[in-house]
């Protein structure tokens, strides 16, 4: 099964509507963690949804109690994240980052 197989399965290429302006409801636990296991803090987080090249699935396998979508952007500090979260009372809350792995780089690059 090829690559794009395999990520179509998992992944379903979709359209979402962020609210405007961008607002971010945190969970301080996940805000510790992606600052403490990945080095990534909030505001660089926030950042890749202002990507203009960004790459939006939603994320058919954890979407069971609510939808969740996985954004592949790049930061203001010029780094690749993969990025999970979902839409809450038009506030974006983000449940985990880190940093894009060889094979999501690709996926990012051939969509933009």
């Amino acid at each position: 099964m090829s690559f794009d197989k395999v990520i179509f399965c998992l992944y379903t290429m979709t359209t979402v509507i962020l609210p405007e302006p961008l607002r971010f409801d945190w969970d301080q636990g996940n805000q510790n963690k992606n600052r403490l296991k990945h080095g990534i803090e909030a505001k660089e987080i926030e950042s890749v949804f202002r990507d203009e090249d960004r790459v939006i699935f939603e994320d058919v396998a954890h979407s069971i109690q609510e939808k969740r979508y996985v954004l592949l952007g790049k930061s203001n500090h010029c780094r690749l994240l993969y990025t999970v979260f979902t839409l809450r009372v038009c506030k974006i809350r983000v449940i985990s980052t880190r940093l894009i792995n060889k094979r999501e780089r690709a996926l990012y690059e051939k969509t933009t």
